[in-house]
């Protein structure tokens, strides 16, 4: 039922995408799918351009790399049933152009306990929710 498996994460906080980590390897597991953790990087404001050195991109790049395979690691999935993905621009837009482009079937991801903000803004869970072609599927923290 699902193959493949996006799991959005954001590695300022490994500790809230476990969660979802976990409820990813177990319908891995039991469906025999793969699983791709996406990172996706902030775009670098034009005008802080010039005060950053100019591989600035792709250190960051490189380094949430290097950490994405890290949680690939200790996931408990196995080797290769899973892999990582780091993509740059707007969260809900990359999580569903990401979506699209590997045909996912189901997108696991976690969501902060909503706050007033959230009601009024909307959060990146709930776009994806409202504009994802697949399943989602949000777990709490």
């Amino acid at each position: 039922m699902y193959k493949s498996i996006l799991v959005p994460i954001d590695l300022a906080d490994t500790d809230l995408a476990k969660g979802a980590i976990a409820t990813a390897a177990t319908l891995s597991k039991t469906w025999s799918g793969s699983v791709r953790l996406l990172n996706v990087l902030p775009m670098t404001p034009v005008m802080l351009a010039e005060y950053v050195p100019a591989d600035f991109d792709s250190q960051q790049r490189e380094t949430s790399e290097e950490a994405l395979s890290i949680v690939a690691r200790e996931s408990g999935i196995e080797p290769g049933r899973i892999s990582g993905v780091v993509r740059q621009g707007g969260i809900y837009h990359e999580i569903l152009e990401e979506a699209a482009a590997m045909k996912a079937d189901l997108i696991v991801m976690t969501s902060h306990r909503p706050a007033m903000r959230t009601y009024f803004l909307g959060s990146n869970a709930g776009h994806v929710v409202r504009y994802a072609k697949c399943s989602v599927l949000v777990v709490r923290h």
